[in-house]
Order: structure tokens, then sequence, then C-alpha cells
């Protein structure tokens, strides 16, 4: 027969939840540092064509 759970506590839900997001803050540290890095040519894990822009003046 099927019995209800337990209501899982604040303290618990408010823990899991915390983990969550620093999970998605700390994915979106490393893109926008990856991005910097890529942006600035100081990547040593990419290997980005650098386009030499042409003096029209």
């Amino acid at each position: 027969m099927a019995v209800p759970k337990k209501r899982t506590s604040i303290a618990k839900k408010r823990i899991r939840k915390n983990i969550w997001k620093r999970k998605g803050s700390w994915a979106a540290l490393k893109a926008f540092s990856l991005a910097k890095s890529l942006s600035t040519g100081n990547s040593k894990s990419f290997f980005v064509r650098q386009i030499k822009k042409k003096n029209l003046g």
C-alpha cells in the first residue's frame, strides 16, 4: 500500500537549493573566465585564429 513520504525539513531543502545554485554560479564563472581569456588571446586550451587588421588609412 502506498504511504505518503515524510516532509523534508526546511533546512535540508535550503541546503539542497544552495548547493544547486552554487553549481550554477560556478559554471557561469568558469564560462565567463574562458570567454574573457579567449577575447584577450591569453587562452592556453583553445587555439583561435587571429585575424590581422589591415590599415585602411
